[in-house]
This record gives structure tokens, C-alpha cells and sequence, in this order.
């Protein structure tokens, strides 16, 4: 059974907002989503670590762009899971209001 990352743990992880329409927010890649992130802030404690130890630069900027790398995967797996289930309700309901948070979201994640 695949566990489904709710409004409330979205909005935890800070990438969801009250949209105001009537679909649920239900995504079906939750365990996978939350487990990438937990390594993610492992590996940010990682890093925290080395700048305290006084690891050299380069190393640390190579573990920085490791993170943000995963970081990216993981809003791909939101986004297809927003697009896949979110927008296809929206559409199905006639919420244009979804398309524009849609289109917002992604100006914002590809900055």
C-alpha cells in the first residue's frame, strides 16, 4: 500500500499552501519523498560538520552541490505527484486557480 503525503506534511516541509479548492492534496511517492529528505538534512548536518572541522572549500562545495542536486530530485517527485493527482483533479473540477499556482510554483522551483 503507498502512503500519501497529506496537505499538513506538505505544508511541513514547506511546498504547500491553501490553495481554496475542493481537491485533496494526495501524493503517492510520500515514504519515498520523506526518506530522501531525511538523508538530505543528514547530509546537510554532514556538511555542517565539515565547516566546523575546517574541511577544505572545494570538498564542502562539492557536498553543497550534491544536496541541492537532491534537493531538485525531490521537488521532481513533487511536482509529478502535484501534476498527476492535484492538477488533473483541478482540471477535471475546472479549477483554473490550480493552473496558475501550477505555473507560480514551478517559476519559483526553477529560480
Amino acid at each position: 500500500m503507498s502512503e500519501h503525503l497529506t496537505h499538513e506534511e506538505l505544508h511541513q516541509l514547506g511546498i504547500a499552501h491553501d490553495h481554496g479548492h475542493g481537491h485533496t492534496h494526495s501524493h503517492e511517492h510520500t515514504k519515498a519523498v520523506l526518506n530522501r529528505m531525511a538523508r538530505i538534512i543528514g547530509h546537510m548536518e554532514s556538511i555542517r560538520r565539515m565547516v566546523e572541522d575546517g574541511r577544505d572549500c572545494s570538498e564542502v562545495l562539492v557536498q553543497i552541490a550534491a544536496v541541492k542536486s537532491a534537493i531538485n530530485n525531490v521537488g521532481k517527485v513533487i511536482l509529478q505527484d502535484h501534476i498527476r493527482h492535484c492538477i488533473v483533479d483541478a482540471v477535471e473540477e475546472g479549477d483554473e486557480q490550480a493552473l496558475e499556482d501550477l505555473c507560480s510554483a514551478m517559476d519559483k522551483f526553477m529560480k
